[in-house]
């Protein structure tokens, strides 16, 4: 989409949940002005919040891209999530400081964030092939960090991320069904269908 937004189709895409990814990145990674990793570290958090912020800048203002999106579909009320994961975030964080339950709550709202997609997905049904894909590896990457959750958990002296740990788990199952029904179409060679 950032290559050549005129090119790009957007009609199967959530600017809501391309809204939430943009808040969960810009609150998780605001140690980028308190604490120094690497190079590396800081340039990712810093490329996950601008291209972030562009998507749904050419979701918003592009008029190529912009016609393509269909807000018809897209009405997911999101600031429900944002209140929920606000909320839990200010009873369940590792420290009260301002950072950590920033922290907390880009993790709760990650965890939700692609309800929107979900359900803009779900009302419309028949779902293209690159759509689809592009959900399929939003939840697949999911995996790699369950994966990583348990090297740490077995090869670190206590190592315990509770927050993350049931947040990664509820972001796993609501993928369930749609991984369920990417696997029938993909196993079936055909498109791929949401029940309505």
């Amino acid at each position: 989409m950032l290559a050549n937004p005129a090119q790009v189709p957007i009609c199967g895409i959530s600017l809501k949940t391309q809204e939430l990814y943009v808040l969960v990145f810009a609150t998780r990674y605001l140690d980028l002005f308190t604490g120094f990793i690497s190079v590396y570290n800081s340039v990712m958090k810093i490329v996950f919040i601008l291209s972030s912020i562009a998507i749904v800048w050419c979701m918003r203002v592009h008029p190529m891209v912009r016609r393509t999106y269909d807000n018809q579909l897209d009405t997911f009320r999101h600031y429900y999530l944002i209140a929920g994961s606000l909320l839990l975030a200010f009873v369940f964080h590792y420290k009260l400081t301002i950072k950590e339950v920033l922290w907390a709550f880009s993790i709760f709202l990650e965890a939700v964030a692609i309800l929107p997609q979900l359900v803009l997905l779900q009302r419309s049904s028949n779902v293209d092939n690159l759509t689809g894909q592009y959900v399929f590896f939003l939840g697949a990457y999911r995996g790699f960090y369950i994966l990583n959750w348990i090297y740490r958990y077995l090869t670190e002296k206590s190592y315990s991320n509770w927050i993350s740990w049931v947040a990664g788990f509820v972001q796993t199952a609501l993928y369930g069904d749609f991984f369920y029904y990417y696997f029938i179409s993909w196993k079936k060679n055909v498109k791929l269908q949401l029940p309505a």
